[in-house]
């Protein structure tokens, strides 16, 4: 399922040049584009946006429409590293969020605590896989933004009891 709205569109603009593929030398740094990650170890796989190699060390960029919001961003370039140290057997301790609205890039230091965050995550998104259990939507100020609203329905299914209550009073009764 997918619906584009004004922020998908411009997300896509800001990865042209990376969604490319095309790889080149740039400010004595070697830079890959577009290049497929997996992690065995954690079950992921992916798309890093550009990995820049300099001197032997291995960096992931991530790049991003408009500006900082959280760390959704954080984790995912930490997830993109993680698979790259399992990959090619290095220690991967920064990456960089590129952020096209400020036009501004970010280091990112990949510490143990956000590499255990992000290897939690993955775990409790797996349990959620198999158990068939979605977490509830979060309901909050994003949500009247996003491409989904019409698809997740946040003001039903952000508590069990709105869930309970959508299926008795509008599921159950277009059967009858």
């Amino acid at each position: 399922m997918w619906s584009d709205n004004t922020h998908t569109v411009r997300g896509k603009r800001a990865h042209r040049r990376v969604d490319s593929g095309q790889h080149r030398q740039e400010r004595g740094r070697q830079i890959l584009r577009s290049i497929p990650l997996w992690s065995e170890k954690l079950g992921l796989s992916g798309r890093a946006d550009a990995i820049e190699i300099s001197n032997g060390v291995i960096c992931p960029v991530e790049y991003k429409s408009g500006t900082r919001h959280g760390t959704s961003a954080d984790l995912q370039l930490c997830a993109q590293a993680l698979c790259l140290e399992e990959m090619f057997a290095v220690e991967i301790s920064y990456g960089y969020i590129w952020y096209t609205g400020p036009r501004r890039r970010i280091k990112v230091d990949l510490t143990p605590k956000l590499k255990e965050e992000v290897g939690d995550i993955v775990m409790e998104i797996r349990s959620q896989i198999l158990t068939g259990e979605l977490p509830g939507a979060p309901n909050d100020e994003r949500c009247g933004q996003c491409q989904f609203l019409q698809h997740c329905l946040p003001e039903l299914t952000s508590s069990p009891h709105k869930v309970e209550k959508y299926m008795t009073e509008f599921v159950f009764a277009c059967d009858t």
